[in-house]
């Protein structure tokens, strides 16, 4: 199998496993780095709900200097964790940024403490990997899993969290906040929310609006996990019940096919799948369908369908407690670099160009690095490699 198709295959798990990123030595092991747990009690959320405690999980790399300003913040995906870089045991999968962070690279653990975090309601709650509250954590009141009644949270308040354990940790200013997808949204309501402590941002394949376009699209990708009649509306913790994986594999495939784009589909063509005929059998399939069924159905094992919906929530949520975008991005004081991808099917290269001008528009210095190749969306994960020069640029002191 080739690098670029092991890419692919493990951009899907949200680590690129088995593959050297693009721009790494090969004679250089990957960092070994230990995943931590931090919590804390009584946090409200944004919408006035309390949760009792909440845990994170998180990793880092580097130092932080006595000042406590040479932090960097990385935010996931999605479908993410706080596995951007490195190794959590030899010869395990490398991060998922692992082209772009440690040492000598682009953003450098040699200059910069770097600190990466699992989000509150996270949909790989049952992988040992991730440390994350919500509907799959157990409700200290009733001794059951939250399910449904967990409160609804915001990428706000995934900012908040965020902040209580960079607190914890010394930090008291950010050199650079970056994510793709999901985690540009974080990166920028950080810059938002806290403009006095955020140096630098860079949203990858992202967006500064969350417009009804994408309201209509995250409510579409939720959409099969409550048409599972196994959901039962949530209730489906409990011993002896089956979780509505049927559903969540449905959700995951249309998150799969609409994060990548056409040229990485013509490795598949209009070929059957091995040994079936779809003219002549109704009930057969294309290779194309049967790939994106057993990646989607071997993730949602990993996966949690509660939490799914939650981060939906979450992301609609984007930028809500604002007039406006322009509003919004005006409370900015950070330089700006912006990277799309010109074939995202998820936030289409337009996202960005807006964003760019909301932001020229509010006075803040921003360029664009866009990058190109045939992953769609997922070029802002997995082909990040092609941004060396503009972010080795970009974070020149």
């Amino acid at each position: 199998m080739t690098t670029r198709r092991l890419l692919l295959s493990a951009a899907l798990a949200g680590t690129l496993a088995g593959a050297l990123p693009a721009g790494a030595r090969a004679d250089t092991p990957p960092a070994l780095v230990e995943k931590r747990e931090f919590r804390f009690e009584n946090y409200t959320t944004r919408g006035g709900a309390t949760i009792p405690t909440v845990r994170t999980g998180y990793q880092t790399a580097g130092k932080l200097n006595a000042a406590g300003d040479n932090a960097v913040l990385i935010t996931h995906f999605f479908s993410g964790n706080s596995h951007a870089f490195g190794q959590l045991q030899p010869g395990g999968p490398l991060g998922w940024w692992d082209a772009i962070i440690g040492p000598g690279k682009p953003i450098d653990t040699e200059r910069f403490f770097v600190v990466a975090a699992d989000t509150m309601v996270n949909l790989n709650a049952a992988d040992q990997h991730t440390i994350t509250t919500g509907p799959a954590s157990v409700n200290p009141s009733t001794g059951r899993p939250w399910a449904m009644s967990f409160p609804v949270v915001s990428i706000r308040d995934f900012v908040e969290v965020q902040k209580r354990l960079l607190d914890s940790l010394g930090v008291r200013r950010l050199a650079l906040v970056a994510g793709p997808s999901m985690g540009s949204l974080q990166a920028i309501e950080w810059a938002v929310a806290y403009p006095e402590m955020v140096e630098r941002v860079m949203p990858a394949i992202g967006t500064g609006e969350m417009d009804a376009w994408m309201l209509g699209w995250l409510d579409l990708w939720a959409a099969p996990i409550r048409m599972d009649p196994n959901w039962r509306n949530g209730d489906y913790y409990a011993q002896g019940r089956e979780p509505p994986l049927r559903g969540l594999t449905e959700a995951l495939k249309l998150v799969t096919l609409h994060s990548r784009d056409r040229g990485w589909a013509e490795q598949f063509g209009r070929r059957p799948a091995e040994g079936q005929d779809p003219a002549r059998r109704i009930q057969d399939r294309f290779a194309i369908e049967q790939w994106v069924e057993s990646a989607a159905s071997a993730r949602a094992k990993q996966a949690d369908a509660n939490s799914f919906l939650y981060l939906a929530r979450a992301n609609q949520l984007f930028l809500n407690e604002y007039p406006g975008t322009e509003a919004a991005l005006a409370r900015s004081r950070a330089r700006w670099m912006v990277v799309p991808s010109r074939n995202d099917r998820v936030f289409p290269i337009e996202y960005s160009e807006d964003l760019v001008k909301n932001l020229q528009r509010a006075g803040r210095p921003v360029t664009m690095a866009p990058l190109s190749g045939g992953l769609g969306h997922l070029e802002g994960v997995a082909g990040m490699a092609q941004a060396e020069a503009p972010i080795r640029s970009f974070l020149a002191p």
